[in-house]
């Protein structure tokens, strides 16, 4: 059961990482980091980073 519940996730977090990385200059392949708990953490901190940096401009 816990499999299933961690299979959806990672699809539930893939998909919308497929379409909004290319948004912020990452490839969008980039998305299957999202895979292991901590690459979703990542991406979404690098995302944050890009945000900023282009709030600044």
């Amino acid at each position: 059961m816990e499999m299933l519940v961690w299979l959806v996730f990672t699809v539930l977090t893939v998909i919308p990482m497929l379409k909004l990385l290319p948004h912020f200059g990452i490839e969008k392949y980039w998305a299957a980091a999202c895979i292991i708990p901590i690459g979703t953490l990542a991406l979404l901190w690098f995302m944050a980073m890009k945000l900023q940096e282009l709030e600044k401009r």
